[in-house]
C-alpha cells in the first residue's frame, strides 16, 4: 500500500514514522513534509489550502490511501474533492468537519443530540455578546470561543466581565482572529481535569485508539496564554475502561449516529476534548483530526498496524472490535521559539537532535523547521516535540527531558513540568 500523508508538522512526522513500520505499507509520500519527515519518506510539494492541488498530488503519486493531518484542508472540503475523484482518503467531509471548523455548529449539534457540554449562547454581533457577558448569565469565569478556526488560540477564559469585554473587543471589533471571530460562543466555565479522547470512525462504527492529557499554557504550572500545546502525556491515568465506556456511550456514539442521521457520515479521526466534571464527562471541544502534540505520544503506543485501520475507516468497513495498546507511557515536550505564542522567530540554527535521538526511548519530531544553506533552522512557533517512552511516567518524563538537554537553538523555550500531573494522578 502506498500512503500519502498531507501536512508538514510534528503530527505528520509522527504519522509517517508510525506508518513506516507497518508491514502493509510499501511507500510513503508526505506533502509538503518537513526536514525531519524527509529523513523517513519522500516529500512532495502541494498547497494545503487548495483541495484541487492535493487531489492532483494524490493522482500523480498514485496513492492508495491519503491521510489528512491538519484541520484546514478538511474544512476546505479536501475529502469531498477526493471522493468526487474516486480517491480513498481518511478524513471527514467539510460538512462533518464543522464539528471543529465551527464552534457554533458543534454546540448546536450537541444540543440537538443531547450530548453533555457546557451551557452556552452564540452571538453574531458585538452588542449581543456584550449583553450576555454583562448579564452574568453564565457566571464567572466566562469562556469565550471564536467560532472558526484560530490555530488553537481562539479560546479565552475571562476571569471577570471586564476581561470578557476586552476579549470580545479583540475578537469581534479588532478581528484578532479574522473572520473566525465574527461569531462568538459564550459558555459557562466547567471545572475538573481535562482529558483528550481519540477514536477512528468509518461513518457507522468507531474505535477508541487512546487517551492523553495536554498542556495548553505557555508557562509552568499552567500560567500564561494558551498555545497550540506545549506538551502531552499518554495514556491519561484518569481514563480507565469504565470512563472510556461512558464517553463512547454518551458522547462518541451519539456524535457518529447524529452525523449520519443528518446526512454527513463522519469518517476519520475524532478528538474529543473532555472536562471530567462532578456530573460526569462533558465536551469542551471537538477536533476532526489527531491532535498536536497528542499524536506524538499516542501513536507510539498503538501496538498493531495502523494503516489497515485507516484504510478500513476510509472505505466504511471498520470492523475491529478493539485497538491493541502497548504497555508503558509516553511524554512529549514541545520546544518553541522565542516570542511564541504571540510571535515567533525563524532562521535560528538548531543543533543536538542526533544526540537526543541516540538516547534509548527518545524520539524527536519536527514541526517548525526548515533547511537553509545546508543547516537546519527554526521556521515557526512550535519547533520540535521531544518524546520519551518508559515503563511508567517517571521513566518517560526522565527520558523526555534527557532528550531535551542536547538540543539547542537561540531563544528556545519549553515547560519544565510536562507530565508532572501524570505522576500525581498515577499515584492515586
Amino acid at each position: 500500500m502506498k500512503v500519502l500523508v498531507l501536512g508538514s508538522g510534528a503530527r505528520e512526522h509522527a504519522l509517517v514514522r508510525r506508518l513506516a513500520i507497518d508491514p502493509v505499507v510499501s511507500a510513503i509520500v508526505c506533502a509538503p513534509g518537513n526536514p525531519g519527515i524527509a529523513r523517513l519518506s519522500r516529500t512532495a510539494p502541494t498547497d494545503l489550502n487548495n483541495p484541487e492541488a492535493m487531489v492532483a498530488t494524490a493522482l500523480s503519486e498514485t496513492a492508495d490511501l491519503t491521510v489528512v493531518g491538519p484541520e484546514v484542508p478538511l474544512s476546505l472540503g479536501v475529502a469531498d474533492r477526493f471522493a468526487a475523484a474516486g480517491l480513498r482518503i481518511c478524513g471527514p467531509t467539510a460538512a462533518a468537519a464543522r464539528l471543529e471548523s465551527s464552534k457554533a455548529f458543534a454546540k448546536a449539534f450537541m444540543a440537538r443530540h443531547k450530548i453533555p457540554t457546557a451551557r452556552f449562547h452564540t452571538s453574531t454581533s458585538f452588542e449581543d455578546a456584550l449583553r450576555v457577558v454583562r448579564s452574568r448569565e453564565f457566571g464567572e469565569p466566562i469562556v469565550l470561543k471564536a467560532d472558526g478556526l484560530a490555530a488553537g488560540k481562539g479560546v479565552v477564559i475571562a476571569e471577570d466581565v471586564a476581561a470578557a469585554e476586552h476579549a470580545l473587543v479583540a475578537a469581534m471589533r479588532d478581528r484578532r482572529f479574522g473572520a473566525a471571530g465574527d461569531t462568538v460562543v459564550i459558555e459557562e466555565c466547567l471545572s475538573g481535569p481535562e482529558v483528550s479522547f481519540f477514536v477512528i470512525s468509518d461513518g457507522v462504527r468507531s474505535l477508541p485508539i487512546g487517551s492523553a492529557q495536554d498542556h495548553k499554557r505557555i508557562f509552568d504550572d499552567d500560567r500564561g496564554p494558551n498555545t497550540g500545546g506545549m506538551g502531552a502525556f499518554a495514556p491519561s491515568p484518569l481514563c480507565d475502561a469504565a470512563l472510556s465506556a461512558v464517553v463512547m456511550r454518551t458522547i462518541v456514539d451519539p456524535v457518529i449516529t447524529g452525523m449520519a442521521a443528518e446526512g454527513h457520515p463522519f469518517r476519520g479521526f475524532l478528538y474529543v476534548g473532555l472536562m471530567l466534571t462532578a456530573a460526569g464527562p462533558k465536551v469542551i471541544e471537538f477536533n476532526v483530526r489527531l491532535g498536536d502534540p497528542e499524536t506524538q505520544v499516542i501513536l507510539p503506543l498503538i501496538d498493531q498496524p495502523l494503516a489497515p485501520m485507516l484504510f478500513a475507516a476510509a472505505e466504511g468497513r471498520l470492523e475491529n472490535a478493539a485497538c491493541r495498546l502497548a504497555p508503558g507511557r509516553a511524554v512529549g515536550i514541545v520546544l518553541a521559539s522565542r516570542g511564541y505564542p504571540d510571535s515567533s522567530e525563524s532562521g535560528q540554527v538548531i543543533a543536538g537532535i542526533e544526540d537526543a535521538e541516540s538516547i534509548p526511548g527518545v524520539a524527536v519530531y519536527h514541526a517548525g523547521t526548515a533547511m537553509h544553506h545546508g543547516q537546519l533552522v527554526t521556521a515557526g512557533g512550535r519547533v520540535l516535540t521531544v518524546v520519551g517512552r518508559g515503563a511508567d511516567f517517571g521513566e518517560a518524563i526522565a527520558r523526555a527531558y534527557a532528550g531535551v538537554q542536547p538540543i539547542r537553538f537561540d531563544g528556545m523555550q519549553y515547560r519544565r513540568d510536562i507530565g508532572k500531573k501524570a505522576l500525581v494522578e498515577e499515584s492515586r
